[in-house]
């Protein structure tokens, strides 16, 4: 499957000298950890896997503060001169989508290619980088089946009226991500998609590997059988196959710490024989209306709707940036203002003749950003350097650098992705 196109490259993109190593923060270790490899001042690069959408609904502002905050990430990555190796999947069959399309009336298919397509225009527009794979589980079936076969060779899986499940016991490390007790495992799992009270499991937390073909519901001849995949195996199957183990991260929303990450981490573990991942980086929740924007409550405000109502997509992405990756934060129509606000104050700036010297905004802004991606913090710098630069407007004096608004207008593009 092909990703979305690369932004367009320009010449002002390109930074003096190079940023150092992030340091981010790693949910199972809890605590900021340095991601990339530089050996002896070379380069050895970087790897993360991403999960992606499941494609019945796409793109609302929770998606997209995720996409942009590790785009920040691969962005921070590159600014190093780190070679990045970056995937993400699509996840297009499964419970969510087919229940969708039986509702509407739409071959599930089709309804997967369209809002595939949707969410490429989102990320397009929104100038998030592709990533360098971007991998659907119906086109990956056979290597998803070919490690349920090696987990089910290895002991760790068994069969329940036809299906295959992971048994959670096999992996000695099982709760390293997420460092949850039990009741809360079986709380969230209940919650996000798991079925902790199906009869015959050995477990109540272990998750579905294979899924033998229903009445009426997708399936495909595999060496485990004929029908589909669980949702946790797609993702394991995907990155091993993509990435060399332990990838450098795994990433996602917070709610798929438990039980998604978690499952990742374990089946990851038994088949290569170390951890599945250096570490595990989860973006905050975004809500509206005083809830966590989903699908099932239907409080969603959508990219491409805004985008229609003729927002300009600079101005979302700032909305974005405005708030730290990691943070819960609820979205207001006051934060589209102020983003647009902040994005005309930045162009005005950039176009000024006698604009103040940039000199320390470059590093001011790479040093927020290896601090954990701490993008208000990068953006409150801009802010300063622009209100400096209305000031020397105003007074026609001060530190006036001709160089200064084709600096500031690469640090933008380049290291947050925003056109100026």
């Amino acid at each position: 499957m092909q990703p979305w196109p690369e932004p367009p490259s320009r010449e002002s993109r390109v930074l003096p000298g190079r940023g150092r190593l992030p340091r981010v923060w790693d949910t199972s270790t809890q605590a900021k950890i340095e991601v990339g490899s530089l050996i002896g001042g070379s380069v050895a690069g970087a790897s993360m896997y991403v999960c992606g959408i499941t494609p019945y609904d796409a793109t609302h502002l929770g998606h997209a503060a995720t996409y942009v905050g590790f785009d920040l990430l691969n962005r921070a990555w590159r600014d190093a001169g780190l070679e990045v190796s970056y995937v993400q999947n699509v996840t297009d069959v499964d419970d969510p989508l087919l229940e969708r399309a039986i509702a509407t009336g739409e071959p599930w298919e089709q309804l997967a290619t369209r809002e595939i397509s949707l969410f490429h225009e989102d990320m397009t527009a929104l100038r998030v980088l592709p990533p360098a794979r971007y991998i659907g589980v119906v086109e990956s079936i056979p290597i998803i089946a070919a490690l349920v076969a090696r987990l089910r060779e290895a002991g760790v899986a068994y069969d329940v009226d036809g299906d295959l499940y992971f048994s959670v016991q096999s992996a000695p490390d099982f709760g390293v991500v997420s460092h949850d007790h039990h009741a809360t495992m079986l709380a969230l799992f209940a919650e996000r998609g798991g079925d902790p009270d199906r009869p015959g499991k050995k477990d109540p937390l272990d998750c579905l590997l294979w899924r033998a073909e229903r009445p009426g519901e997708p399936a495909w001849d595999t060496e485990v059988g004929r029908g589909r995949p669980g949702w946790h195996v797609e993702c394991t199957a995907i990155a091993l196959d993509s990435l060399a183990a332990p990838i450098d991260v795994q990433g996602g929303g917070s709610d798929l710490v438990f039980p998604h990450h978690e499952m990742c981490a374990a089946q990851g573990s038994i088949v290569t024989g170390g951890p599945f991942a250096r570490t595990y980086v989860h973006s905050g929740m975004v809500a509206f209306d005083g809830a966590k924007m989903s699908k099932s409550r239907g409080n969603l405000v959508f990219v491409s709707a805004l985008r229609s109502s003729g927002v300009d997509p600079m101005a979302i992405r700032l909305a974005l940036l405005a708030h730290h990756y990691r943070s819960d934060w609820e979205y207001t129509e006051a934060d589209l203002v102020a983003a647009g606000a902040r994005l005309d104050a930045w162009r005005d700036a950039t176009s000024l003749a006698n604009a103040p010297s940039a000199d320390r905004l470059l590093a001011t802004v790479r040093e927020r950003l290896e601090d954990d991606l701490d993008s208000p913090g990068a953006l409150a710098a801009i802010d300063a350097w622009a209100a400096m630069g209305a000031a020397v407007a105003h007074d026609a004096v001060g530190d006036a650098d001709p160089t200064a608004p084709g600096l500031v207008f690469a640090i933008a593009d380049s290291l947050l992705g925003i056109a100026l």
